[in-house]
């Protein structure tokens, strides 16, 4: 059985508009705790788009945020269009009150393959792109994308893929032995075989990268996000969005509640489903499954979350201090795989 998960780096398009738009959420939190956030950020080449809706006393310069994100990543001269406008009184009306931003489900997964109790390949793809950019190699670029293949029956690296931006002179076969050497790190760190198949930069070259070669969206990368395909998805997007909205807010409660199942030895594997109605408080649904991986039921354990864990919006974002994160911290290599985000905990 071999199971495939990506990852995707910094200057990867779709990335660049989830860093824009937590930027703004971040920058309106860091001034009002009161801001209602839903923003979307479009790129192509050097123009920028933000649209959604935005409600905060706080008065920030947009262009700056923008460019504050773009700059390090190598993109000068940025063109942006302003489209944001005010929540809607429809919606405040119920989320002003305490309840849900939004209907929908979502969910948490956790498993004790890993110290960060996340799936392995999805690992190994997040930590070899986090190691290639902490490089800052002049021959590297920033947009790049990793697949790690895993045989789970026979415990190994099946294939390492990974794709990245180099400069028009670099000597490619340098460049492969950089991401060769990344790779067997990154093998070596979590105990894996060495004598994966190997695929780096399989059509040849890779110079023209980031926006340039692809337009960019906000929330494109979900799966990259979260589990990288191991566990269910609600299909709401993280960035661009302050905390009362819950496709964030309860899905980070989700990944901390099935984390701590798993950690605490209630199950090997765990993945939590909470649902809402946009204006109520409380979840309409809580769902549990274990994965034959638990000697409890899911009614032993529907019952515990709720007895332990305030899953109300409110009682979220107070527990989780999610008017207090810095989410620029989150939007890349994963919103679960930094132990010292609060949800990680």
């Amino acid at each position: 059985m071999i199971i495939t998960s990506e990852q995707v780096s910094v200057g990867h398009p779709d990335k660049i508009c989830d860093q824009i738009s937590d930027a703004i959420v971040t920058e309106c939190l860091k001034y009002d705790k009161s801001s209602r956030v839903a923003v979307e950020t479009l790129i192509k080449d050097n123009h920028v788009v933000v649209a959604g809706e935005n409600s905060t006393k706080h008065y920030f310069n947009l262009e700056n945020i923008v460019r504050q994100v773009v700059e390090p990543l190598g993109l000068k001269n940025v063109r942006v269009t302003n489209l944001l406008g005010l929540q809607s009184s429809d919606i405040a009306q119920g989320v002003d009150n305490g309840g849900a931003g939004d209907q929908g489900m979502m969910f948490g997964y956790a498993t004790d393959e890993t110290p960060e109790y996340l799936p392995l390949p999805y690992v190994l793809a997040t930590r070899v792109l986090e190691k290639l950019m902490s490089l800052g190699h002049p021959l590297l670029g920033k947009d790049a994308k990793a697949q790690v293949s895993y045989d789970y029956e026979k415990r190994r690296i099946d294939t390492f893929l990974v794709s990245i931006q180099h400069t028009e002179t670099a000597d490619l076969d340098k460049v492969k032995r950089i991401v060769m050497e990344a790779m067997m790190s990154v093998a070596h760190r979590y105990r894996q075989n060495l004598d994966f198949k190997v695929l780096v930069n399989p059509t040849g070259r890779f110079v023209l990268g980031g926006s340039f070669a692809d337009a960019g969206v906000t929330g494109r990368k979900i799966v990259a996000d979260t589990y990288g395909g191991f566990a269910h998805h609600g299909g709401g997007a993280f960035s661009g969005k302050d905390p009362s909205k819950v496709d964030r807010s309860a899905a980070y409660m989700a990944r901390k509640i099935a984390k701590d199942i798993v950690r605490e030895g209630y199950a090997k594997r765990c993945e939590v489903q909470l649902a809402y109605a946009i204006g109520v408080a409380e979840p309409v649904s809580v769902y549990v499954e274990t994965f034959g991986t638990s000697r409890y039921t899911t009614q032993q354990l529907e019952g515990m979350i709720r007895e332990r864990y305030d899953l109300t919006p409110g009682g979220i974002i107070k527990k989780l201090h999610l008017l207090d994160v810095d989410y620029t911290e989150t939007t890349c290599f994963g919103h679960f795989t930094k132990d010292y985000l609060p949800w990680e905990k």
